[in-house]
Formats: C-alpha cells, sequence, structure tokens
C-alpha cells in the first residue's frame, strides 16, 4: 500500500517520492537525493562550477566527460534523431537569447524588452559522442541544454536507484511532473493526476490515470512562462527558428517506457504542432494533447476524460 508522498524541491522542480512499503522511504528518499545531486553538479546550465558548463566553454576542443554527462548527452542525441530534430540540445545560446539564463525563480526580475529574429540553432549533427572513450567534441560557438531529457533521466535514473535502495514493493517518483516508477505497482497501478501544471494537488483539475510501468511526462508551454517587453515567452524552443514554440498545442502528455522517451515525444509534440498527433500515433505511444483553445485530444489508447483507464507503455523502448 502507497504512503504518503515525500516532497522536496531539487532541479528547479517539485519532488514527489512515492513508496509502496513505509520502512522504505527513507533508504529511496535518500537514494533519490544522491542522483538528484549528481545530476545537478553534472549538468545543470545554471551553475557555471557544472561539468556541462565546463564542457560549453571548451567547445572547439574534444573532451572526455563522466559517464553520467556522456550518459546524459546519449539519450539527448537520441531524443533528436527520434523527433526529427524536433527535439535538440544545441539550443542553448537560444534559451539564452530569450531571456531563459537563470533558474526559473529569477526569470520574472527581468522585464525589459527583447529584439529577437529567427535563426536556426546549429543542429544536433554537430555534436559528436563516443560512447566509448565518452570523448565529446562540438564547434565553436555550439552550446549544449539538456533541460529537456536531462530531467527526464533523471528521473529514470532515481526512481531505479530507489528501487536498489527499498530492496522490495514500488516506486513512483515524480521531477515537475516527469514520472518514472519501478517495480511492483500498487494494486490497480499508480493514480495520477495528469495536469498542466505540476503543482496542482492530487485533487485538483485534470485526469486521473492509472500507470504500472515505464515513464509519464507533460510538455507544456503554459506554466514556465515571462514577460519580455510586449512578448511572452516560454522554454520551450523550436530549433528551426530558435524561438519559443507557436504551434497547435498547449500541453501534451505522453506515456513511454521510459520517462525519457515519454519526454522526447511530448517535447517534439509541442514543436510539431498540427502534425503532431498523426506522428504519436504512428510510433505508437498513447497521448493526451491541449489545444491552445483547451480541446483535448487523444492518441493511441489513451482513456477519455470521462474514465478512469489505464495508460500501458510499448513493451519495448524506442531506440
Amino acid at each position: 500500500m502507497s504512503v504518503t508522498p515525500r516532497s522536496w524541491r531539487a532541479l528547479g522542480s517539485n519532488v514527489q517520492l512515492v513508496v509502496t512499503h513505509a520502512e522504505a522511504a527513507e533508504p529511496a528518499a535518500l537514494a533519490v537525493r544522491e542522483v538528484l545531486a549528481a545530476v545537478d553538479a553534472t549538468y545543470s546550465r545554471f551553475r557555471p562550477d557544472s561539468e556541462l558548463s565546463r564542457l560549453n566553454a571548451q567547445a572547439g576542443r574534444r573532451t572526455r566527460v563522466s559517464p553520467l554527462l556522456a550518459q546524459a548527452i546519449g539519450e539527448a542525441l537520441r531524443g533528436s534523431r527520434l523527433s526529427g530534430g524536433a527535439v535538440d540540445p544545441t539550443v542553448g545560446r537560444a534559451i539564452r537569447r530569450i531571456g531563459y539564463e537563470r533558474d526559473f525563480s529569477l526569470i520574472a526580475e527581468q522585464r525589459g524588452p527583447l529584439k529577437l529574429t529567427a535563426e536556426r540553432i546549429p543542429g544536433w549533427q554537430l555534436v559528436e559522442l563516443d560512447p566509448i572513450s565518452r570523448l565529446v567534441s562540438m564547434p565553436m560557438g555550439v552550446e549544449l541544454d539538456l533541460g529537456s531529457t536531462g530531467k527526464a533521466l533523471a528521473a529514470d535514473l532515481g526512481a531505479a536507484e530507489a528501487m536498489k535502495a527499498a530492496g522490495r514493493g514500488g516506486i513512483l517518483l515524480s521531477l515537475g511532473g516527469d514520472i518514472a516508477v519501478a517495480g511492483e505497482p500498487p494494486k490497480g497501478g499508480w493514480r495520477v493526476l495528469v495536469a498542466e501544471d505540476s503543482t496542482v494537488p492530487p485533487d485538483g483539475e485534470g485526469q486521473t490515470i492509472r500507470i504500472t510501468s515505464g515513464g509519464l511526462a507533460t510538455s507544456s508551454i503554459t506554466v514556465r512562462r515571462w514577460q519580455r517587453g510586449s512578448e511572452e515567452m516560454h522554454h520551450i524552443v523550436d530549433p528551426a527558428t530558435g524561438l519559443p514554440a507557436r504551434g497547435a498545442w498547449r500541453t501534451v502528455t505522453v506515456a513511454a517506457v521510459t520517462c525519457v522517451d515519454a519526454n522526447i515525444a511530448a517535447t517534439a509534440a509541442v514543436v510539431r504542432g498540427e502534425q503532431a498527433l498523426e506522428w504519436l500515433e504512428a510510433i505508437g505511444l498513447d497521448a493526451r494533447l491541449i489545444a491552445l483553445d483547451g480541446r483535448v485530444a487523444y492518441g493511441g489508447r489513451w482513456p477519455a476524460e470521462s474514465s478512469s483507464g489505464s495508460v500501458r507503455p510499448p513493451i519495448r523502448r524506442t531506440t
């Protein structure tokens, strides 16, 4: 039986950890905290002393990176291949250009106007990673940002390590709405509220579904928004323009075999716009999409709002 969630803040997000055995809560939470601390030190772009910041400063040279950073970059590049470039880690300079250059809680202080023009980002194909030697190379001027797939990877890694520490039962870990589960779920599956804002309480507005394995991720332009002059900005960048995506969907939630896969698909759907639903169905993922005007669409076997059905990720991981 699940117990009251452990909650705290990390990586600029709300963290919620739920376990099925009360005695596992403390070791599981410790394991998650260790993973998140390692992630923060390794690929936070808000820390000048992070390994990612040092790598970006050494663009133009081949650099050997840690196993964790190599894994994070590898997942980001895989996301680029799977999404046809709709998700791209070379958005670092573009993200800073639109004003998201510090922790989101501090962005509200920036009120000045921006004069922005469309500018295609460098492109993930310019980043070379040797997974064996862990050598990374990219041209001068290329700046990596792993904020999207990186948080989802942290959820997957954190859930896995929490499960090892727990030793039995099941684990649900949410990082700002990026959810990963591990082990044996509660009877009937984990009940999850799908909402546009991850800070909404469990009894808040949204749809409740059940998941038994894999991951769930939500990408939305409704929460991390800020004003620069007369322009309203958000954090999901369209690689084709280097500007905030202006597609047909304001929020997309996807279920997949890992949280990383779910996040890749959800973010790509926001960027792809009107083509997103057809694309999601072609790759066999269940999804819930909210249009700019509030209308809701469903992909795959996602249950209708009137039901509290289960969402089952594909058996195989997308490669």
